[in-house]
C-alpha cells in the first residue's frame, strides 16, 4: 500500500470508525468484577498483546494486565490484544477495563454465533466466521472469530485456527503508516485476511464440483452422497460470506459522515468487492449442485429402469421355458396316464382281453398328444 501523508492523526480518527453501525446503544449492567482468585497469572489463552503509537509497536506484554497499565500511562497509544479461546474470566477482566457490555462479552464467550456488527457505545463488536478448504480431506472448516473495536483498543478473540491473525499482525506492523490510523485500520485488515481466505475455498469448491460432473456420468456409486456433503458446505459458506455484505455496507455507508480516510475506504471498498464476488461464485456453485443432482437423478432412474427392463426380460425368457416344458410334460403325460392304468395287474379289466383294445390304446395315446400339440402350438407355447 502507498503512503498516506494526507492522513489525519489517529486519535481523531479511531472513534468514527466505531460509529459507523448506527445500531442504537442498549443499556445494560456492566459486567460483574472478577473475584480476587481469577486474577492470577495469565493463563495462556493470551496470544498477543502489544501496544502501538503512531502505526508502530512500542511494547509487548505476557499478561492483560501489563497491557492495561501500559495503555493507560500512553494517552493516544492503541492497544491490540489476541485471545485464543479464552476462559469467561479473561473475557471478565477485558470487559471491565474496556467497559464492554455483557451481551457482546456472553456471545463471545458462548461462540456460535451469525457474522453480524454491534455497536455498544464507543465499542463495536464484530463476529466474523472464517473459512479454510483442507486439501487432505476435500472438506471446508469454517471457524468463528469476534472483534472488539473501541476508541483506544482491539481485542480479538478466536474460537478456531482462522484466520492467521500473527499474519496479519505482521502485514501490519510493516505498514506503520496504515496501522497509525488506529482500531479501524486493524478492523480493515482483519475483513481483508478473511476474505482473502475465501478465494482457495471457492476454488476448492469449484474443483469438487468439476468431480462430482465426472462421476455422476461414469456412474460412481457415492455420487448422491457427496453431492449432498458439498451442498451443505456450500449453504454454510454463503451463511458465513453474505453477512459479510452486510457488515460492509454499514462500514462504508458512514465513510463520508464520520470522515474516514480516503485511502481506508478504497481498501474497505475493495474488500467488499472480493465478499460479493465469493458470494456470487458459490450461488453460482449452488445453482449448479441442484442441477447436477437433478441430472444424478434422472441418470440414476435411467439406470434402475434398464435394471428392471433386463430383469424383466430374464423373466419374461424364464416364462417361455417354463410353458414349453409345461405344454410337453402335458402332451407325455396323457399316454403316460393311459399306459400306467392299463399297466396294473389286475384280472377284471374292461377290454383288457379285447382283440383290439392294445391298438385301440394306442391310438387314444396318439390323438390326444396331437391334440394337446394343437393346442399349445396355437397359444404359442411351443
Amino acid at each position: 500500500m502507498s503512503s498516506t501523508r494526507h492522513l489525519m492523526p489517529a486519535t481523531r480518527l479511531r472513534r468514527p470508525l466505531a460509529a459507523l453501525a448506527r445500531r442504537p446503544h442498549v443499556p445494560g449492567p456492566a459486567v460483574p468484577p472478577v473475584p480476587a482468585q481469577a486474577a492470577s497469572p495469565q493463563r495462556a489463552s493470551l496470544v498477543a498483546a502489544a501496544i502501538y503509537d503512531d502505526g508502530r509497536r512500542t511494547a509487548t506484554f505476557d499478561s492483560l494486565a501489563e497491557t492495561f497499565r501500559a495503555l493507560r500511562s500512553r494517552p493516544g497509544g492503541m492497544a491490540w490484544i489476541g485471545m485464543d479461546r479464552p476462559e469467561p474470566s479473561d473475557l471478565a477482566r477485558l470487559a471491565d477495563e474496556f467497559d464492554l457490555h455483557e451481551l457482546a462479552v456472553e456471545d463471545a464467550i458462548v461462540a456460535h454465533q451469525r457474522p453480524k456488527l454491534e455497536r455498544y457505545g464507543d465499542t463495536l463488536f464484530v463476529v466474523l466466521r472464517a473459512a479454510r478448504y483442507l486439501d487432505d480431506v476435500e472438506e471446508v472448516e469454517f471457524g468463528e472469530l469476534h472483534v472488539f473495536v473501541g476508541p483506544d483498543f482491539v481485542a480479538t478473540v478466536r474460537h478456531s485456527d482462522s484466520p492467521d491473525l500473527a499474519a496479519v499482525r505482521r502485514r501490519l506492523e510493516s505498514q506503520p503508516d496504515i496501522l497509525a490510523l488506529g482500531p479501524e485500520a486493524v478492523l480493515y485488515a482483519i475483513l481483508d485476511a478473511v476474505v482473502d481466505a475465501y478465494a482457495p475455498v471457492v476454488a476448492g469448491l469449484e474443483n469438487d464440483i468439476d468431480e462430482i460432473e465426472f462421476d455422476v456420468f461414469a456412474g460412481g456409486l457415492e455420487v448422491s452422497r457427496r453431492i449432498y456433503e458439498l451442498s451443505r458446505e456450500v449453504v454454510e459458506f454463503l451463511r458465513s460470506a453474505r453477512p459479510l455484505q452486510q457488515i460492509l455496507a454499514a462500514l462504508t455507508g458512514g465513510f463520508d459522515k464520520y470522515g474516514v480516510d480516503v485511502e481506508l475506504q478504497r481498501h474497505l471498498r475493495d474488500v467488499a468487492d472480493h465478499v460479493t464476488e465469493a458470494v456470487e461464485r458459490v450461488e453460482g456453485f449452488r445453482a449448479a449442485l441442484r442441477d447436477i443432482l437433478t441430472v444424478n437423478s434422472t441418470l440414476v432412474a435411467q439406470r434402475q429402469n434398464e435394471e428392471m427392463k433386463a430383469l424383466s426380460e430374464a423373466s419374461n425368457s424364464q416364462n417361455e421355458e417354463v410353458k414349453k416344458i409345461s405344454a410337453w410334460a402335458a402332451i407325455l403325460f396323457a399316454p403316460t396316464l393311459v399306459g400306467t392304468v392299463y399297466g396294473m395287474n389286475f384280472d377284471v379289466m374292461p377290454e383288457l382281453h379285447w382283440r383290439y383294445g392294445y391298438l385301440f390304446a394306442v391310438g387314444a395315446m396318439a390323438v390326444v398328444s396331437v391334440v394337446l400339440y394343437g393346442v399349445f402350438k396355437l397359444r404359442r407355447w411351443i
